[in-house]
């Protein structure tokens, strides 16, 4: 039971006004108590507590602060109720409401800084799990028994199969409108034929594999970032290190498997469905017979185009497969950052394929494949 909490008055032999406190200064046993301190004038040197019972955080609070108000010493707490009033004293400081405004540029430089220092982040930490992909891979080589068939066969399915209705639809719809724009523009000389040759090469070459690759990192980089992200949260990616699974060889390789393989596929198949829509649109308006189409893509697109393509995907499909499954490993906290890492994944994503599909392309050139 608790003991109601009370004060008195007291003057000590050296002439000192002291307030000597009993009873529990608890939440329970309080009271008025701190009415009748804030109402009590006295010029108090000391708060004398030897005679108190239980000290909550309540009690070590109002002893904190009525010595604060009178400028008085506290004497007589036992070593629990130090420790007390010592934290309510560390937590008693001033805080600004509102914060103090920052100057524009001071504010512009800031986040400048913050993006550098980010980005830096993310790239070491992409150059870190690449190696760690490597290294299960290497592993997986040597003990090809270890390899997780099922699991490589279902991303296949995934990101393959299950993309190939959205994969076509927009690829056709992108083979009809270069096809129509390059002969707007070339009917004003006289070139509609040409139309022919901007569908075959810009297809093949560059906006088949391109517009594959943004579409499966919208598609399956987010999907790698958010499944993986999820399993982090609720922990189950530390439970598999528990018993011994490595979650790079059971959860990541299966992804960047089926992405670098799968994007050269998707890449061909978006570049053959964007010639058939080119083609369509040439025979309707340009009165181009699908047989002179395809005879002319044979004559003026080179082998070296689909090559190019060839050669890009494979690289687009690892870099999907990185940024989504690092994001993913990186959650922590709680599902906001779930969609966060998702984002980022996305535009990481997306944005280093771009960089990498411009360095391609000036490689290409200097080695003569143009």
């Amino acid at each position: 039971m608790s003991i109601p909490s009370d004060f008195v008055e007291e003057t000590a032999e050296d002439g000192a006004i002291v307030l000597r406190f009993s009873g529990d200064l608890s939440i329970a046993s309080i009271g008025d108590l701190p009415e009748r301190l804030q109402d009590y004038f006295c010029e108090a040197k000391r708060l004398d507590i030897s005679d108190t019972g239980y000290v909550d955080t309540v009690g070590a609070w109002l002893i904190h602060r009525t010595a604060r108000d009178l400028d008085a010493e506290i004497v007589g707490a036992d070593d629990e109720a130090q420790r007390l009033i010592a934290a309510v004293a560390g937590a008693d400081q001033p805080t600004d409401i509102r914060p103090e405004p920052i100057h524009p540029v001071m504010r512009i430089l800031g986040d400048i800084g913050e993006a550098t220092t980010l980005a830096f982040t993310t790239l070491t930490g992409l150059i870190g799990f690449f190696g760690a992909i490597m290294t299960g891979l290497f592993r997986l080589i040597r003990h090809p028994s270890q390899i997780r068939w099922n699991a490589v066969i279902q991303r296949f399915d995934v990101v393959g199969v299950r993309s190939l209705g959205i994969i076509g639809l927009m690829s056709f719809l992108i083979g009809l409108v270069i096809a129509q724009q390059g002969a707007v523009q070339l009917r004003q000389f006289g070139a509609e034929v040409f139309t022919v040759n901007l569908v075959g090469r810009l297809t093949l070459r560059e906006l088949g594999v391109l517009m594959t690759a943004i579409m499966v990192a919208g598609r399956s980089g987010s999907a790698f970032a958010a499944q993986l992200g999820t399993m982090k949260l609720t922990e189950e990616i530390d439970a598999m290190r528990t018993i011994g699974v490595s979650p790079v060889e059971a959860l990541v390789l299966p992804r960047f498997i089926a992405a670098v393989f799968m994007l050269p596929l998707l890449g061909f198949y978006a570049s053959v469905v964007a010639i058939i829509g080119g083609g369509i649109l040439s025979w309707v308006e340009l009165d181009i017979p699908p047989a002179t189409f395809f005879s002319r893509i044979r004559e003026v697109v080179p082998l070296t185009d689909v090559y190019v393509g060839l050669v890009k995907a494979p690289v687009f499909g690892a870099i999907i497969a990185i940024t989504g499954c690092y994001q993913g490993m990186q959650v922590k906290g709680n599902a906001e950052d779930v969609g966060k890492r998702t984002t980022a994944a996305v535009v990481q994503a997306i944005f280093l394929v771009i960089v990498l599909d411009a360095f391609f392309a000036v490689f290409f050139t200097w080695i003569g494949w143009n």
